[in-house]
């Protein structure tokens, strides 16, 4: 009940700010080569039969129009293991400009014209993971992608796996070193490609008026497959692997307060991750 008082709190401010003005979002976009120094993985349930619609919504009016802002919009998902869950991911340049663009967003044209749909679908977004890189080579890489042009339908096969571990405090130079020492090269012997590694960031929430999970530590990574059979093949190598069943698995489980979470992402059509 809290959290619907809020979303419609949130609308009903955000919906009655004056209008700002943007230019015409452009038809196809080149990213940067890396992004971002800070990141959001953002969780939203929704309601049952309601995702493809706010994805649609989505992909037509809240991508350009929020890169007009200043923010990266990197990977827009559909989580295969729960059909009523829309993923997406998106970076700012550091917490200021996070503040910025967001308001500037919020309170613009295109959130007040489709606020009442894409709120229409939603029940919990307060699900969200604010982050940022292990060290500066460790942001996405953007390179070579280039997301296709709104309208645009064509669903990539590739799937996205969102790893996500759990830690007492936030996870030190200790246990980032232990993962690309020992870790990173067994899971890419194994047949992935990473994408990105990140841990959370410890910062006020510069935007309240959208919550984040705050009081918990995490360190997640990013890698992707070419579909979901070679995500499958990559799991029975790697429980082949004599590292990782010789202690390595083991080693790394006990660094840890939870089991590891794990998120398989399809990218919709314009997600620029998983291309």
């Amino acid at each position: 009940m809290i959290l619907k008082l809020a979303l419609g709190l949130l609308s009903t401010v955000l919906a009655s700010t004056p209008a700002i003005g943007g230019e015409s979002p452009a038809p196809e976009t080149s990213p940067s080569s890396t992004c971002c120094p800070i990141v959001e993985l953002r969780q939203y349930t929704l309601r049952p039969g309601q995702r493809d619609v706010l994805i649609e919504l989505f992909d037509r009016e809240f991508v350009e129009t929020q890169e007009a802002e200043g923010m990266k919009i990197l990977g827009q998902f559909r989580d295969l293991d729960r059909p009523d869950r829309f993923v997406w991911v998106r970076g700012f340049p550091d917490m200021a400009e996070r503040a910025r663009a967001l308001g500037a967003f919020y309170s613009g044209p295109a959130w007040k014209a489709h606020s009442k749909a894409a709120n229409a679908t939603m029940v919990d977004v307060a699900n969200v993971l604010l982050l940022r890189p292990t060290r500066p080579e460790s942001e996405f890489s953007l390179e070579k992608l280039h997301r296709p042009a709104p309208g645009s339908t064509d669903v990539p096969k590739r799937i996205v796996i969102a790893t996500v571990y759990y830690f007492a405090e936030s996870p030190g130079n200790d246990f980032l070193d232990f993962f690309d020492r020992e870790v990173a090269p067994v899971l890419r012997d194994a047949g992935t490609s990473l994408l990105g590694q990140f841990v959370t960031k410890d910062s006020p929430n510069t935007f309240p008026a959208l919550p984040v999970r705050e009081g918990e530590w995490v360190f997640v990574f990013f890698s992707t497959f070419r579909d979901g059979a070679a995500y499958e093949q990559y799991l029975a190598e790697l429980g082949r692997s004599p590292r990782w069943n010789g202690g390595l698995e083991k080693a790394l489980l006990s660094r840890l307060t939870r089991s590891p979470e794990t998120l398989r992402l399809s990218p919709t059509a314009r997600s620029l991750l998983g291309r």
